[in-house]
């Protein structure tokens, strides 16, 4: 074998090795892009559920305004944050979360409500929506947490800085709720 093969075997293994390194960060971007379009799913899911919700309790407690004007206003936010980047749109849904958190404590105030077959639906509804935006962002945190190794390891991250593949934002949760999840839950009989 001449020197001439030998450094044509080289240089096709460096091509291949860097074929290889931005494929992979493709598919790891790619997968994070994916993650984040299933979160997508499940808050359109959310926001075309919230309507109906509001429209059962205005139904029981009209009088209650503010709540539910807050919660329209916070669910069209979120809407129209659909286009923004992803720490917009994060801010955007934490904020209707809060609000969606006090409308279920107003129902509380409702036996009327409370026992109503489709506000139950809803509620149930709602409920399993927010368990599977939860595992939606599990899942996107998880891809983001990968992407964002990968970009950063050497030796493709020489390769990533020349291609501006640029590290993804992690969904974080809301102070508030991140002290909610922290709390123990209180028991008292």
């Amino acid at each position: 074998m001449g020197i001439g093969t030998v450094l044509l075997l080289i240089v096709a293994a460096g091509v291949l090795g860097t074929v290889g390194l931005y494929n992979g960060l493709i598919r790891k971007r790619v997968e994070t892009e994916n993650a984040w379009s299933q979160i997508d799913v499940q808050l359109k899911r959310r926001h075309d559920l919230i309507p109906n919700l509001v429209e059962t309790v205005k139904g029981y407690a009209g009088h209650e305004s503010k709540t539910l004007e807050a919660v329209i206003s916070a669910r069209n936010h979120a809407v129209t944050a659909s286009a923004a980047d992803p720490a917009t749109r994060i801010a955007a849904e934490n904020a209707l979360s809060g609000t969606l958190k006090s409308l279920f404590a107003l129902s509380e105030s409702y036996p009327d409500l409370k026992a109503n077959q489709n506000f139950l639906a809803l509620q149930e509804e709602l409920s399993s929506t927010e368990n599977r935006i939860g595992f939606s962002r599990q899942h996107y945190n998880d891809s983001v947490g990968v992407y964002n190794a990968a970009i950063q390891s050497f030796p493709a991250n020489l390769l990533a800085g020349s291609f501006n593949f640029k590290p993804a934002t992690f969904y974080q949760l809301a102070e508030a709720e991140k002290q909610a999840v922290q709390e123990a839950p209180r028991v008292s009989f």
